[in-house]
């Protein structure tokens, strides 16, 4: 998911002359060859730029001090308590998930659905403390919201440079020491930034990869071995983004894009790889989503809101508890036969 969006898109009345009754006899001219190219003299100065990019547009991702904390969801209904019947196949009780990236934003939120859905939960981030801090406010919230609830879930806080194998193999014998076990893995944990290619220096390009595809493919890896040697059926869910499938404008991210293109095609290749294992990897893309980080964005820059919802058929942002239903689907039994499979949370974005 990219942090900025593209010019909206003229209305089609400003591309299509009115239509008008007029009592003038109708007559019809030639129409142009097809063959006839429009020569440069012809072409609007404008033409293609609602679709290029723009090498002005530089984005660094913010440092660990500087990212905004997240707040967990709160309130019944959708995204709170359980308050009517469901499918018992969406439940995740009994069960231990692992969500890489979870102190905050789109992670945070992802694992307190699977709280709420009666699994455990083992938050994996580079900011121990702000994992530890919001194991706190999930088990808080929900014990608040669910007084009749005869155990608490188990949430833990990990440790890890998901980058790093060593750390990634610590971090896999910490969780498992501390639930038994591991049964779902969801991997949130990447970062973008939007500069022209031909300026990005290699080493920042590096270290996004190794976040964003590299930490994917090792904690995949290690939950697959895990589930392997338990002889365990399991479900892994990578969170991709439409900028996978798509190419964001006018912010140059070619890095960013070509990076989830990758863990949308790595969940894909390991689906049929470890399909007879039982271990089922899907992904999910979401588009444009309003968390703690890109709304101070726009608190920054608050014309870019309309700008960025323009070319979103929904006209709006998503909201990360939007995330919560598809990922719980993913995770449990509701979806037993569905892998290898990307679905974009993106509002209708990228089907226009």
């Amino acid at each position: 998911m990219s942090l900025l969006r593209a010019l909206p898109r003229r209305p089609l009345a400003s591309l299509v002359p009115a239509i008008t009754t007029t009592s003038r006899p109708f007559h019809t001219t030639p129409a142009p060859s097809r063959n006839k190219k429009p020569t440069p003299s012809t072409e609007s100065p404008s033409a293609g730029s609602y679709a290029r990019t723009d090498e002005s547009i530089s984005v660094s991702y913010p440092a660990e001090g500087a990212l905004p904390s997240s707040t967990p969801v709160t309130g019944t209904g959708r995204a709170g308590a359980h308050v009517l019947p469901t499918l018992a196949a969406f439940s995740l009780q009994g069960r231990v998930a692992v969500v890489t990236g979870g102190a905050r934003g789109l992670g945070l939120v992802m694992g307190q659905g699977i709280v709420v859905s009666g699994g455990d939960l083992a938050i994996v981030d580079l900011n121990k403390d702000e994992a530890v801090k919001q194991t706190e406010s999930i088990v808080e919230t929900f014990a608040r919201e669910h007084p009749g609830a005869k155990k608490l879930p188990k949430v833990t806080a990990h440790y890890a440079d998901v980058s790093d194998p060593t750390s990634v193999e610590t971090c896999m014998a910490e969780i498992i020491a501390a639930h038994g076990k591991i049964d779902n893995l969801v991997t949130s944990a990447g970062f973008t930034e939007n500069f022209e290619a031909i300026s990005y220096p290699i080493n920042r390009m590096r270290k996004l990869w190794g976040v964003n595809v590299d930490g994917t493919y090792m904690f995949a890896t290690a939950v697959a071995r895990h589930l392997m040697e338990r002889k365990s059926k399991g479900s892994m869910v990578f969170i991709g983004s439409m900028s996978g499938a798509i190419v964001n404008v006018p912010q140059p991210q070619a890095p960013y894009n070509a990076a989830k293109a990758a863990v949308r095609h790595l969940a894909a290749s390991l689906s049929v790889e470890w399909a007879k294992a039982g271990i089922r990897v899907n992904c999910i893309s979401p588009g444009y989503m309003l968390t703690a980080l890109t709304q101070k964005i726009l608190d920054d820059n608050p014309d870019l809101k309309q700008q960025w919802t323009s070319l979103i058929p929904q006209g709006h942002m998503g909201n990360p508890e939007d995330l919560m239903g598809p990922v719980t689907f993913l995770l449990s039994d509701a979806s037993g036969y569905v892998t290898g499979a990307d679905l974009r949370v993106d509002g209708g974005y990228t089907v226009t």
